[in-house]
């Protein structure tokens, strides 16, 4: 029964917010719903994944070709955020 115990309370788990707390500080790429890319260096995110960037650029498909947004500090509301990619550099242009 200890050896059942131990694999289901491994200490090397870590939860997504844990993983998302780690990046605070570092580059992140962030895949939202729709069409839009953003990549900025995390400084805040809450229990929603709510998350404040800085230094980002903002990649959009549009009808009219790729789009590129430089933007000092923006907030992201985690409802639309699909993937997160830690270190990310974002979409190849």
């Amino acid at each position: 029964m200890a050896a059942a115990a131990s694999t289901t309370t491994n200490p090397s788990t870590l939860l997504p917010l844990e993983l998302v707390d780690k990046c605070i500080g570092s580059r992140i790429w962030v895949i939202m719903k729709g069409d839009k890319e953003i990549v900025g260096t995390l400084t805040g995110f809450d229990d929603y994944v709510n998350m404040v960037l800085e230094d980002v650029v903002e990649y959009e498909n549009t009808v009219e070709g790729k789009r590129v947004t430089k933007l000092d500090t923006i907030l992201l509301n985690g409802n639309h955020i699909t993937m997160l990619v830690p270190g990310g550099e974002g979409p190849e242009v």
